[in-house]
């Protein structure tokens, strides 16, 4: 008896061991989804921050920020995490901006500020289009005034004209 009672003790925690082991095998074949928390930011619109900008010019630009300072709204936090369904990496992204009253002043963090972000919007200049030197393109035209349709002459017919 002690021999069946040993090999089902083994049998059990045999099965039981396989169990287990098989959620990690078959971990692959279960959807999870990524899951995106919170500001989502491109490289375009960091690089659009100048210094000396407004509180609403940056919203504009970035959108609301995930985290203001409670005591003093002189700081902005853009917190960006990301975690994979697939294989649970993770991608986590800061950028915190200092105002000084309520023109932006410092920016810091994850992402790589525009080069020009030193100079003050209003000092900034458009980037140019390039447009060739001289005088402007006219289209073609065509050598004769003529068109290329004779279009027939109608007359509109008077009521006098219809009822002969």
């Amino acid at each position: 008896m002690t021999i069946k009672k040993k090999s089902l003790t083994l049998l059990g925690a045999t099965a039981l061991s396989l169990s287990l082991s098989a959620c990690s095998v078959f971990d692959w074949l279960i959807y999870k989804p990524d899951i995106p928390q919170g500001n989502y930011m491109e490289k375009q619109q960091v690089e659009k921050l100048r210094i000396d900008m407004t509180k609403e010019q940056v919203e504009y630009v970035l959108g609301r920020p995930v985290l203001r300072d409670s005591f003093s709204d002189d700081t902005w936090y853009y917190v960006y995490h990301y975690k994979s369904g697939r294989d649970a990496s993770i991608i986590h992204k800061e950028l915190i901006l200092n105002f000084n009253g309520d023109m932006l002043a410092e920016a810091k963090g994850d992402y790589e500020l525009s080069p020009d972000f030193g100079i003050p919007l209003e000092e900034s200049k458009l980037p140019e289009v390039n447009t060739p030197d001289g005088d402007p393109l006219i289209p073609e035209q065509r050598p004769q005034a003529k068109p290329l349709i004779e279009e027939k002459q109608t007359q509109p017919e008077t009521l006098s004209e219809k009822f002969e």
